[in-house]
Parts: structure tokens; C-alpha cells; sequence
């Protein structure tokens, strides 16, 4: 599904290079849920980016759901993203005018999807997130644990081959933390692919599978 060879990007500092990944190889098959972690600066907000297609690698080759990413173009990348991967943020990104329930339609406008059934999808999602009661609520009604909960059923809206999810419980406290990984876990049972990034270890044991970053590279890659 998600494919990384030999990974490698680098960024002008003032006068120094930052080699952000270096040689980065990573594979993550269908339905998998893995974390990846690692001190500031290991590269692993940069491998993120590179996975949702919102950076490109210097060299190295990327195929996402069989797709050659280094081979497309802008308006085609931002088609692959917005069809293919739901991204789930540390600070929600949720339009503070819209409601919950036009918050989660929001990625069907940019896909031009007429489906009509989106609307009753939407719906279906809210609920699964255990949010019907508040579809109509706007983001400062609602705590930050609904909040996030509305952001991860926008990322699900367009039905995205993998989730990435980039600290997503970092604006929250332990109790509302462990009620959206355990939401995520029911996702990954029910057969979603995800790659969240994060810095609690107690976090990551949420996923099956443990990815550490060092210095632009994997230092190790260990299943639970």
C-alpha cells in the first residue's frame, strides 16, 4: 500500500544543510496501524509529510496505492491527497463558522464529489463518533476531544486508503487522549490503514507496529 525506497531530503538552514531523511525505506501493507516516533529533529514530521504528499523527496522513490508520487504533478498530488488520505491534525483545523456536520463535508467540496448520499454519510460518520447529538454545534461549542472527534470523521469522509494522523492527541488530556486512540483502534479493526505520529510512548502502544526515528533514518521498526 505504502511503499519508501531509499528516502532522502534535505533543507537549506542559512548557510548549513539539514539532511532530514537519509535513505529513509519503509513498506506499510493494507490495514496496519503504526506509530512513529522520535526526538525533534529525527525526521519524522518530515517522513510524514512526504507520506501525505505534502512534501516531496529529493530522491527516492514513493508509491502510495500503487501510484508513483515523484512522478506527478501539483494539481494531480492534490487530487491523490484529498482521495486517498485523511489526515487527522494536532490542533484540529476545524473553520470556526461551519458546524460539525459542515465541517466533515468540508474534503467533498475540493473532490467535486455530487454524490448524493454524502450528506447521509456524513451523518453516519458523526454518529460513529458518538457526535449526533452535537452535528449542529460549531467548534467552540464543543470540547477538544469532540473536536477531534469531528476531525477524525472529516478525515473518513472520503473513505482515504490511509489516515495520517500527526500528534492527534497532543492538545488533549489523558482521559480524552485514551478515548480517541481507543476510536482509532476501533477504526484499525474495522480495517483502516494508519500512520500517526507521536511523542508518548504510552500513545504509541496503541499501534501494532513501532517505528523509531534517529537522525533521518529508522533506528528501529519493531511490531507489538
Amino acid at each position: 500500500m505504502l511503499e519508501l525506497v531509499d528516502i532522502r531530503k534535505q533543507f537549506a538552514n542559512g548557510e548549513d544543510v539539514v539532511v532530514a531523511l537519509n535513505g529513509v525505506s519503509l513498506s506499510i501493507a493494507n490495514n496496519e496501524f503504526v506509530a512513529i516516533m522520535g526526538s525533534s529533529g529525527s525526521g519524522k514530521s518530515t517522513l510524514m509529510n512526504v507520506l501525505g504528499c505534502l512534501d516531496t523527496p529529493d530522491a527516492g522513490q514513493y508509491l502510495l496505492d500503487n501510484h508513483d508520487i515523484a512522478s506527478l504533478d501539483d494539481d494531480t498530488l492534490s487530487q491523490i491527497r484529498n482521495q486517498k488520505i485523511g489526515f487527522i491534525f494536532q490542533t484540529f483545523h476545524l473553520l470556526p463558522k461551519l458546524t460539525a456536520l459542515e465541517n466533515i463535508l468540508l474534503p467533498l467540496r475540493f473532490s467535486h464529489d455530487d454524490d448524493q448520499g454524502a450528506k447521509q454519510r456524513a451523518m453516519e460518520l458523526i454518529e460513529r463518533v458518538g457526535l449526533g447529538h452535537r452535528m449542529h454545534h460549531k467548534p467552540f461549542e464543543m470540547s477538544g476531544g469532540q473536536r477531534q472527534r469531528v476531525a477524525i470523521a472529516r478525515a473518513l469522509i472520503n473513505q482515504p486508503t490511509v489516515i495520517l494522523a500527526d500528534e492527534p492527541t497532543g492538545n488533549l488530556d489523558s482521559k480524552t487522549s485514551n478515548e480517541i486512540m481507543q476510536l482509532l483502534t476501533e477504526l484499525h479493526k474495522a480495517g483502516q490503514t494508519i500512520v500517526m505520529v507521536t511523542h508518548e510512548e504510552d500513545i504509541a502502544t496503541h499501534a501494532q507496529r513501532v517505528v523509531l526515528m534517529k537522525d533521518g533514518n529508522i533506528q528501529s521498526d519493531n511490531y507489538g
